[in-house]
């Protein structure tokens, strides 16, 4: 782990079921989340993508790439455009500090709109046994 080390890329492909499905799981009921006609009325052409969703899915995609062992100590993001049905995410990353076993990883996602989220995970790795 080295600072400028780029992760592979992600791709999400964004269903109205992971959408619906990450809003019940994250006890957020907002109709937005899941009716599309109240979602339209709000002014968005359909459901769209809760933050904490986002948030477990930057998650994942770091302990994808540092294993199951990688602790999340921290994790800074911020929505952009909203991902709706339909549409891939794109995840992408590069470490951008490393301090003995904790690294801090830039992530950005993208779709086909635009960008829908920035951010930093700080993430601590197991210290390694002798070889």
């Amino acid at each position: 782990m080295r600072v400028g080390d780029e992760l592979p890329p992600l791709q999400i492909e964004i269903t109205r079921t992971l959408i619906v499905a990450g809003a019940i799981a994250s006890r957020d009921y907002q109709d937005v989340h899941h009716d599309p006609e109240s979602a339209r009325q709000k002014g968005s052409p359909d459901i769209f993508m809760n933050i904490l969703t986002t948030n477990g899915l930057v998650g994942r995609y770091i302990t994808d790439h540092f294993g199951p062992t990688a602790a999340l100590r921290k994790v800074a993001i911020r929505l952009g455009a909203p991902n709706h049905p339909g549409d891939t995410m794109v995840l992408t990353g590069r470490v951008e500090a490393v301090d003995a076993d904790t690294a801090v990883v830039r992530v950005t996602g993208d779709n086909g709109i635009g960008r829908h989220v920035t951010g930093t995970v700080t993430v601590t790795l197991p210290a390694r046994g002798p070889a």
